[in-house]
């Protein structure tokens, strides 16, 4: 906008335009040169600075203007640091209308950048990356390595067994077992721990501490023959390790019942006759919950164990056949456990006096060894048709047995 005459300086939209701005409109701030040598209402001290080369004025103007009152003088919109509020152009600030108009100015701002900021986090690009998830924590470390029961530590390290002989009592684990000791790849422990029938509540690290130690390579391997006919073991052994591999040496039930009959005669003498155990003295059915008996019921022991284990992780060895043919035996054994077949023929011989294969060494050197008094005891005499009265029991029994292991142990 052009302002003829005089030099310089500042003058209102109003001025300008013959309006004035109204108490409640907005104000907006436009740039608006003025020649030098422009004079009229906008002449003071202020406005003389703009020289003859002339400057930018900031200008108020009001929307909705009303038309100004023909006596009131010409207002200028302060700018700060150049006029007086007042309008005198002495360029010394202070209070007047200027400052009520820079205080809603800022306050509007203020809000303006506010509801910006919450804007731009509400975009769904600007939103800060979620925070990554925590990683898991970390297994919680092996148990520490116990000692042995002296609390002496040697080579190697104590382990879980690889594999159980878990069955069956009178069935020839003992035999088994020490054969498979020979195999220099096979430590096994002596005793029965029963850990898995009678200790189970002295936990893990109690079991883990009775294991001999083995180098890597080696099998640990453990014998419980009641572990079979116990029936929270087999998931017990699950829970210790799901690829245990379990190893059965079975047995003519009858012939097996006689045998557990003996045993138990010779530690409690004055028992009743054979025949009146198995048959419920003399009541005619045969009892099933006489230990001697149930044991020989494998289909339905076997039908417990295979609803934890798969058959894969089977072996069923043959009592008669670890007699008459120990080292054939023995062999599936070591195949089973993925072992070289070091334990061979030449590691048995009968002997007649027992009845049954002795162990040695090696062909030529070291001493025979056998198994102690309490094996190949003579039985006792029991009559032919209790016998024949067993077999026709266990007969439907056995079949089912060998359909479910794919095995025909010939005892029928």
């Amino acid at each position: 906008m052009r302002v003829p005459g005089g030099r310089g300086g500042l003058v209102t939209a109003g001025a300008a335009r013959g309006l004035e701005p109204g108490p409640d409109a907005g104000c907006l701030v436009r740039q608006v040169w003025v020649p030098a040598g422009a004079g009229g209402a906008g002449r003071g001290r202020g406005a003389g600075r703009g020289g003859t080369h002339g400057r930018r004025a900031g200008l108020c103007t009001r929307r909705n203007a009303r038309p100004a009152a023909p006596a009131a003088p010409a207002r200028r919109c302060p700018m700060a640091g150049s006029d007086r509020p007042g309008g005198d152009g002495s360029g010394v600030a202070g209070p007047g209308r200027g400052a009520a108009l820079r205080a809603p100015r800022a306050a509007v701002l203020l809000c303006a950048l506010v509801l910006g900021a919450f804007c731009l986090r509400a975009l769904p690009g600007s939103r800060p990356p979620p925070a990554r998830a925590r990683a898991p924590a970390p297994a919680p470390p092996p148990l520490p390595e116990p000692p042995g029961p002296l609390g002496v530590r040697g080579p190697g390290r104590r382990r879980f067994p690889q594999a159980l002989i878990v069955g069956v009592k009178k069935g020839g684990t003992r035999a088994l077992l020490e054969a498979l000791r020979l195999h220099p790849d096979v430590r096994a422990l002596g005793s029965e721990p029963h850990f898995f029938d009678r200790c189970y509540d002295r936990g893990l690290a109690w079991y883990r501490s009775l294991m001999p130690r083995t180098l890597d390579g080696q099998v640990t391997l453990e014998k419980t023959p009641s572990y079979f006919v116990t029936r929270e073991a087999p998931r017990r052994i699950h829970s210790m390790s799901p690829n245990t591999k379990l190893i059965v040496v079975v047995r003519n039930p009858v012939t097996r019942a006689i045998s557990d009959y003996a045993q138990t005669l010779s530690k409690t003498p004055g028992l009743p006759s054979f025949g009146a155990l198995a048959f419920g003295r003399g009541r005619g059915a045969v009892d099933t919950a006489w230990s001697a008996v149930r044991i020989g019921l494998y289909a339905l022991h076997l039908a417990r164990w295979l609803r934890v284990f798969p058959l894969s992780r089977f072996l069923f060895v043959s009592g008669e056949r670890l007699v008459s043919d120990p080292a054939g035996e023995v062999g599936r054994v070591q195949d089973f456990l993925g072992l070289r077949r070091v334990v061979t023929a030449q590691h048995f011989y009968f002997n007649a006096t027992k009845g049954f294969p002795c162990l040695r060494k090696a062909r030529g050197g070291g001493r025979a060894r056998c198994l102690g008094q309490s094996k190949g005891r003579p039985h006792p005499r029991v009559p032919a048709a209790v016998v024949q009265r067993l077999r026709d029991f266990y007969r439907p029994f056995n079949r089912r047995f060998y359909r479910m292991t794919g095995q025909d142990f010939g005892w029928d």
